[in-house]
């Protein structure tokens, strides 16, 4: 018998198991989003609204100042849907509803 024979083989993980332990966190993923949606707007966002995984990554919303007013309330905010692979690096990205920084979500209709 060979060495190679008496090795035991190791089992190749499937390709669900592989891109689960290739995911970065939730932190990490939440950070790649601000990081790389800043450096192609040019603009820092202000933060991550919402961050959730999805089995080919992750989804991301990320509000934006698009346009600074005096006073604050009323400058121009924007919400940007980003959406990451596994390991963190961004996919694609889609700016979404625009909206002014006073304004909150309404769910009675008014």
């Amino acid at each position: 018998m060979t060495t190679s024979e008496r090795e035991p083989k190791k089992a190749r993980p499937s390709s669900q198991q592989a891109s689960t332990e290739e995911r970065v966190s939730a932190s990490k993923a939440m950070r790649s989003a601000i990081e790389q949606l800043s450096e192609l707007l040019g603009r820092a966002p202000e933060s991550v609204s919402s961050l959730k995984p999805t089995d080919q990554g992750w989804e991301a919303d990320v509000e934006v100042v698009e346009l600074e007013r005096v006073p604050e309330t009323t400058s121009v905010m924007a919400s940007y849907q980003v959406v990451l692979d596994p390991a963190g690096k961004l996919l694609a990205y889609e700016r979404g509803r625009r909206y002014t920084r006073a304004q909150i979500d309404r769910t009675d209709g008014r």
